[in-house]
């Protein structure tokens, strides 16, 4: 038995199944705060803006803390893939930052480098692997996941009210066109009580 095989990776198992939403979670590279500079924040809006109208999904929640994202999101197309949309979004902020510390503060690399125990070096924004998906077909569990992360930075002590924190959807959803990112109401589903 080889090293490889007496690593054990924690999978992500994504289940592709058409009208269903996802919440997703990823983190930073060892949990580090490489998303508490807004400057990095616009980079990963700005990505999902791209992935978005490339991916073909409907935004109904997101929040950028320090360390880690939450979104929630729902394919509108028949067949898509979630890692696909993943990787729209992760590898163009992982690019944008990496030109950014080579170019800006080379001294910032070594909180990227990830040693490999064959010797090779390689720079992640992302914690390596796929995060969290959770499918969610409940209106009240969609409505539950947007109140959990839009209450996330107050928890954290980051803010007093979630609308006072610009960097998720709770902006858009008080006031519609206010927030940095169109949030997709129309496709959200209804509570029917």
């Amino acid at each position: 038995m080889d090293d490889r095989s007496k690593i054990h990776r924690k999978t992500c198992r994504r289940i592709n199944e058409p009208g269903h939403a996802h919440a997703l979670t990823f983190s930073c590279f060892q949990r580090r705060p490489f998303l508490s500079k807004d400057r990095s924040r616009t980079w990963f809006v700005e990505a999902v803006e791209r992935a978005r109208s490339l991916r073909r999904f409907d935004l109904w929640g997101w929040v950028i803390m320090p360390e880690h994202v939450h979104l929630l999101i729902c394919p509108t197309e028949p067949t898509y893939s979630i890692s696909d949309i993943l990787s729209s979004i992760k590898q163009s902020v992982a690019k944008r930052a990496l030109i950014h510390v080579r170019q800006q503060a080379p001294g910032f690399l070594t909180q990227m480098e990830d040693r490999q125990p064959n010797g090779t070096v390689a720079y992640r924004f992302w914690q390596r692997g796929g995060g969290y998906d959770r499918n969610l077909v409940e209106p009240t569990t969609v409505v539950a996941q947007i109140e959990y992360l839009h209450a996330n930075p107050v928890r954290r002590g980051l803010c007093e009210r979630p609308t006072d924190w610009p960097w998720s959807s709770a902006r858009e959803y008080e006031s519609p066109g206010s927030g940095l990112l169109r949030i997709h109401r129309e496709s959200l589903p209804r509570i029917v009580e």
